[in-house]
C-alpha cells in the first residue's frame, strides 16, 4: 500500500484514469488499493477527492462502454470468451446472467461490488438491447457508488491506511511472499476442483453422432435443453422434442420429467 500511495501521489490523475480503465477491460490489475490510495491521499490534502473521483467514473464508464457496444454487435461471443479466461468458466454465464435477468438494469448499480457479475454485465446490458441512455445513466450512478465508498474508505481512516502501509513496508518480501503463495494455493484449488469435475461429466456423456442414432433407432429419451433464458431468447433453436429448463430451475421442475425413462441433458 505504500508503494501504491507514493506512486500514485507522484503521478496523480493519469495514473487513476489509465489503471481503472485498464482494470474494467479484463486486466488483472485491482482498482480497490488504489481507490483507496487516492482516498488516502485526499485526506492528507495531496489530492482532491472530488476530481480523483470524476477521473474513476469517466475511466470505468469509458471501458463498460466498450464492453456494452461489444456485446450489442458480437452478441453471446463476448460472454464466451470473458467465462473462457474465468477460474469457474462452466458456471460464469449462468450464475452471473441469473443475477442480471432478475435485477436487470439495476443489477449496474451494484454489479462492481460482485465478482463476475462486474465483467459481464456490462456486454448483457448490450446483449439484450438496452438503450445506450439507461445504460449510461445506471452504470455511471453504480460507478459513481462503488468509487464513493472505497475513496470515502481511504479518506475516512487516511491516518490508519497510512501506518498499515508503514508496517506492510516493515514485514517486507515475507508479507509479498504470504499474499502470492495465497492466491496461487486458491488458483490451483479452483483448477484441480474444475478438472475434477470434467473428469465425472466424462463418465456419463455422449456425443451428437450418439445421441442421432439413439433417436433414429426409435427411442424417445427425453431431452433436456439446460440453458439460461438469456441464451434461449437469443437463439431459441433446440433439438426437436426438447425441454427448456433453466439450468438454475432444474431442481425445482425436474418433477416435470417423466419418471423411469433416459434424460440426456445438454447445454451450449
Amino acid at each position: 500500500m505504500r508503494a501504491t500511495i507514493d506512486f500514485l501521489s507522484d503521478h496523480s490523475y493519469s495514473l487513476l484514469i489509465i489503471w481503472v480503465f485498464a482494470e474494467q477491460l479484463g486486466f488483472p490489475l485491482p482498482s480497490i488499493p488504489i481507490l483507496l490510495a487516492a482516498g488516502a491521499l485526499a485526506g492528507t490534502g495531496r489530492l482532491s477527492l472530488w476530481t480523483s473521483l470524476i477521473c474513476v467514473v469517466f475511466a470505468a464508464v469509458a471501458a463498460d462502454l466498450i464492453w456494452y457496444q461489444l456485446g450489442r454487435r458480437k452478441g453471446k461471443k463476448v460472454l464466451r470468451f470473458l467465462c473462457k479466461i474465468s477460474l469457474e468458466p462452466d458456471s460464469c454465464v449462468r450464475r452471473t446472467a441469473g443475477i442480471y435477468e432478475k435485477q436487470g438494469v439495476r443489477s449496474l448499480l451494484f454489479a462492481k461490488f460482485v465478482p463476475g457479475l462486474n465483467t459481464v454485465s456490462t456486454p448483457l446490458a448490450g446483449i439484450t438491447k438496452m438503450r445506450l441512455r439507461r445504460f449510461l445513466l445506471f452504470d455511471t450512478i453504480g460507478t459513481l457508488i462503488w468509487a464513493a465508498l472505497f475513496q470515502g474508505v481511504g479518506y475516512l481512516f487516511s491516518g490508519e491506511i497510512e501506518r498499515v502501509a508503514e508496517r506492510i513496508t516493515f514485514l517486507g518480501g515475507g508479507f509479498v511472499f504470504l499474499l502470492a503463495a495465497t492466491a496461487a494455493g486458491y488458483i490451483l484449488y479452483k483448477y484441480a476442483a474444475r478438472q475434477k469435475f470434467i473428469g465425472q461429466l466424462r463418465i456419463a456423456r455422449i456425443n451428437v453422432e450418439e445421441l442421432k442414432q439413439i433417436l433414429d433407432s426409435g427411442e424417445n429419451p427425453v431431452i433436456v435443453d439446460l440453458r439460461d433464458t438469456l441464451d434461449f431468447e437469443a437463439e431459441p433453436e433446440t433439438i426437436p422434442g426438447a425441454l427448456h429448463i433453466d439450468a438454475s430451475e432444474f431442481g425445482v421442475k425436474s418433477d416435470l420429467l417423466p419418471y423411469g425413462k433416459e434424460v440426456i441433458l445438454y447445454c451450449t
